[in-house]
């Protein structure tokens, strides 16, 4: 085969570890080309530290040079860490949510039923005949969402296997513009508060 320089060689897309490469020994000022295994080589590439931790770390062809500080970063609910969820649950340590708005649903017609992706939502009900919103069971504890009676026609609230608890019995909001919530404090049971009315 005759000479070729090494930008006209055809490329080794997928090296395998037996293949050889080519290396220039130099050590004692008298060049020496040798040959290396792919394998062999890798296994002699200096390990770089990641950020001072210890153990094995696996990238596993996976960029994370997107990822920024937090590529590095522990998780913890302190400044500069990283947030873990565990559970289902966001613990961020005691520390204010700032910058946060709530999701808005707006509907237009006269019946309403809610929705497990309602939680935290804050449903806009526009219409100038009456609106009924059921609240089905299933949500949960803990769900919670806020209504806004937009248009004329009163909201009311219907159950679905479920119990809507009122500290005056109430189970519409008051009038146009008036704004209440639900709370589930357990399964299937909610607190309904706020602009209230019978």
């Amino acid at each position: 085969m005759a000479n070729k320089k090494i930008t006209e060689l055809t490329e080794l897309t997928t090296p395998a570890g037996a293949d050889i490469v080519a290396i220039v020994d130099d050590v004692a000022g008298t060049p020496t080309t040798k040959k290396v295994t792919a394998t062999n080589l890798m296994t002699l590439a200096p390990v770089q530290s990641v950020a001072g931790r210890t153990g094995t770390v696996t990238l596993s062809n996976t960029d994370i040079s997107g990822l920024g500080t937090a590529a590095t970063a522990d998780t913890g609910t302190g400044d500069g860490d990283v947030l873990a969820i565990g559970s289902g649950a966001l613990d961020v340590g005691g520390n204010a949510i700032s910058n946060f708005d709530a999701s808005i649903n707006d509907q237009t017609g006269t019946t309403y039923t809610l929705v497990a992706g309602d939680n935290g939502k804050v449903v806009v009900l526009d219409n100038a005949s009456a609106v009924t919103v059921t609240v089905p069971s299933g949500l949960g504890a803990g769900f919670n969402c806020s209504f806004v009676q937009k248009g004329a026609g009163q909201v009311s609230f219907a159950t679905s296997s479920t119990t809507i608890n009122n500290r005056q019995s109430h189970t519409k909001i008051n009038a146009q513009y008036g704004v209440a919530s639900i709370v589930a404090y357990a399964a299937d049971t909610f607190v309904l508060a706020g602009d209230t009315a019978a």
